[in-house]
């Protein structure tokens, strides 16, 4: 992923004079109708380095967009970019003012992946200037940005526009399948869980940071930047976890940076109890550095009901086990990194063409969000903090980016 921070019932007619021009009125409404299916959206990229080029190449294979503008902080990856997806040369735009100007370049729609400290910034320019929005989770890096994202989404709403949160587990049939049981109460009350990410060292692109440039290629090592482990990679377990239970009422946790050396300043693991409202916990544990041999990579859930039992591989096995047989399901995710994006760039076009501006994937991306941030909030608190102490933190990350070019 690269950067490129912004400043942020029809009556029928009764005479057949009537039920002519009725049926004059269906043949053109039809053909508007085809021919605005047909039509290509005109979507501007910001962010295009590693995630912003993974995603482009879906929204290419999808073929109901046209690559209209491209924005990057760096003119290298701008340049590469346009030039793999054809992007005109005079709808490149680099530096901090790339994305203003992409804004004004005539699209009708944005994907963001830049890095999640930009996101809300880039959302509320977007939306302002009346453009749908597909944005790369994690929403935000601190409490006011998040919910910045909720009242964004409902302002897209308003204003007649489609914003999506890319979340692969919630593009998927499989989990979606099993998680819609599980918020029926297939399991049960639920009572126990666990939630786990597990993944080597993440290298730095810049391993000796001397100007702001440098910090700006490493932002995933800054919490500011990146808002942490916990947020920035950890989503998506958590995500789990959110859409089983929904938000929890206290936290106690602990987290810090004991094994990983070079720049920036994550986390290297977490170790966090949530406690919900009926007496229910999930331990949430997390580790990112080489482990001398230990998996690279395990995202997995384990929850626990009064009913049954699920557990989650992301990428792997879904299996929902419940007492009454019905409620018993199981089902695969292979290719789930991609799949998930696949699914949520043709949701997006769709909704777009159809003109469906619920947007319901924010609300749910905005809850994850913040248990993520509440993972964070219990470790830095060395105690034990309420959901409603986290709501009320108006701390807002504020990332060292001076000298950065205009």
């Amino acid at each position: 992923m690269a950067v490129c921070p912004g400043r942020m019932n029809r009556r029928q007619l009764l005479t057949t004079a009537g039920a002519a021009v009725g049926a004059s009125l269906l043949t053109a409404t039809s053909a508007s109708a085809q021919e605005d299916a047909g039509r290509k959206i005109k979507v501007g990229f910001v962010g295009c380095g590693g995630r912003g080029g993974f995603v482009a190449d879906i929204f290419k294979e999808d073929g109901g967009y046209e690559f209209a503008a491209a924005a990057d902080y760096f003119e290298d990856r701008v340049t590469a970019f346009g030039d793999k997806f054809g992007v005109p040369a005079d709808k490149r735009f680099t530096g901090l003012g790339g994305f203003e100007k992409m804004l004004a370049s005539g699209i009708d729609a944005v994907a963001i992946n830049t890095p999640a400290y930009f996101h809300p910034e880039q959302c509320a320019q977007a939306i302002a200037a009346g453009k749908h929005v597909f944005v790369a989770k994690p929403v935000a890096v601190d409490v006011p940005g998040t919910l910045s994202i909720e009242e964004l989404g409902r302002a897209a709403t308003a204003k007649k526009l489609v914003m999506l949160v890319d979340f692969q587990s919630r593009g998927n049939a499989v989990f979606t399948e099993a998680l819609t049981r599980v918020k029926a109460g297939a399991m049960g009350e639920l009572t126990y869980g666990e939630c786990i990410y597990e993944f080597g060292t993440l290298p730095a692109q810049v391993a000796d940071e001397k100007t702001a440039e440098d910090r700006l290629k490493n932002w995933v090592q800054h919490k500011s930047l990146s808002g942490d482990i916990c947020v920035e990679q950890n989503i998506h377990s958590l995500d789990i976890t959110a859409w089983a239970w929904g938000p929890p009422v206290k936290a106690t946790g602990f987290g810090s940076r004991r094994v990983k050396t070079g720049p920036g300043d994550t986390s290297d693991h977490y170790n966090v109890l949530f406690e919900y409202a009926g007496g229910g916990s999930v331990a949430f544990l997390s580790r990112q550095y080489n482990a001398w041999g230990a998996s690279g990579l395990v995202i997995k859930n384990r929850h626990f009901g009064t009913k049954g039992a699920m557990e989650t591989d992301f990428g792997g096995l879904v299996n929902l086990r419940a007492a009454d047989a019905k409620n018993v399901y199981r089902g695969k995710t292979e290719g789930l990194y991609k799949e998930g994006s696949v699914q949520q760039v043709r949701i997006f076009r769709e909704n777009i063409l159809g003109a469906k501006y619920d947007n319901t994937t924010v609300p749910n991306a905005v809850e994850t969000n913040l248990l993520c941030l509440f993972a964070k909030f219990a470790a830095e608190q060395k105690r034990t903090v309420t959901w409603e102490e986290l709501l009320k933190d108006t701390t807002k990350a504020a990332p060292d980016l001076a000298g950065l070019n205009a």
